[in-house]
């Protein structure tokens, strides 16, 4: 129930950082906000090891973690970041969270046959909701200024689809690398987790701004840009410190579908600082309240799921089902 509720509430958070982020890249560039969000997160997180007394859960993680974790970071901080920063630039990040809603079948095939998690009839119903709920706020039609305002947005879309699918097999792929490193524990462990695969994905991140003209980049962020790129880290920060308490709790196949619900969430976020750089399509409404329900029901236990079903002969047959 607890790792449930902490990737409901990373998935808000993670819904702030995407509109945030993609207000950031209207007029910057995205190694900019690269450049502010990923360092970011290295101090975030040893604060909050600070905060919860567990700086020695560091030394309990093998090489073999470790290298988890960081493939984990690299993955999840740059690649995936990379492309959903690129995807929100040429498409709005409302349409960039439909497309990254198929990481969630990714995280789940490999939870199944690389983690040996099993799906159950409840989990099953709710992954089926969360899924829908998101599909139902996509709009591919044409691109209508929301306001009076000035710069109206029109969607790149090979791009965009290019790199929203690209982030969606990181964002899939992620959660598993990251119950590989962890190999158990409880939340400090979880958030000392982070801790490596951010410290791994910054010393990523520096390595690329090598390249010439990435470091004259960096430098020509404006005040405005740079203010929505701090906020987009703060964000995405808290997001990910809930994300990796939840893994630590919780299986993938638990986590995965709660994370989705950003795509509705963002939807909200983006109505109120994006209006005139956004699409936003007619099913929001319907889409949250679809998607909220499978996320309550995938907080529920089989046992409660029992108390409060009719103890009929096929609920109980169903609720007995396991896959694999």
């Amino acid at each position: 129930m607890l790792g449930g509720l902490l990737a409901l509430f990373s998935a808000a958070c993670f819904s702030m950082n995407a509109a945030a982020a993609r207000r950031g890249v209207v007029s910057g560039s995205v190694w900019q906000g690269l450049a502010i969000s990923v360092p970011f997160g290295v101090p975030f997180f040893f604060i909050a090891l600070l905060i919860f007394g567990n700086l020695s859960d560091l030394a309990t993680f093998t090489p073999a973690n470790m290298l988890w974790l960081a493939a984990a970071g690299i993955v999840h901080f740059v690649v995936g970041r990379y492309a959903n920063y690129r995807g929100a630039k040429a498409i709005g990040s409302n349409l960039v969270g439909p497309i990254q809603d198929v990481n969630i079948l990714v995280s789940l095939g490999l939870a199944v046959f690389l983690l040996g998690e099993r799906l159950n009839a409840i989990m099953v119903v709710g992954i089926l909701l969360v899924c829908i709920g998101p599909v139902l706020t996509w709009n591919r039609g044409p691109a209508k200024p929301q306001t009076k305002m000035p710069g109206s947005f029109t969607p790149v879309w090979g791009e965009g689809i290019f790199f929203a699918v690209l982030s969606a097999l990181a964002y899939g792929i992620s959660p598993i690398l990251v119950r590989l490193g962890l190999a158990g524990g409880g939340v400090g462990r979880g958030v000392a987790a982070g801790l490596i695969s951010y410290v791994a994905a910054s010393g990523a991140v520096m390595l690329m701004l090598l390249k010439p003209g990435s470091l004259a980049d960096i430098r020509a962020t404006g005040r405005g840009n740079f203010n929505w790129f701090m906020f987009a880290s703060l964000a995405v920060g808290a997001a990910q410190l809930l994300r990796y308490m939840a893994l630590a709790l919780a299986p993938v196949s638990i986590v995965a579908p709660m994370m989705r619900l950003s795509s509705v969430f963002r939807v909200y976020f983006s109505w109120a600082v994006n209006r005139e750089h956004e699409i936003f399509a007619p099913g929001v409404i319907l889409g949250t309240i679809v998607s909220v329900t499978g996320a309550l029901i995938l907080c529920v236990q089989t046992d409660m799921a029992r108390a409060i079903l009719p103890e009929w002969e096929r609920v109980a047959a169903l609720l007995a089902w396991r896959w694999p």
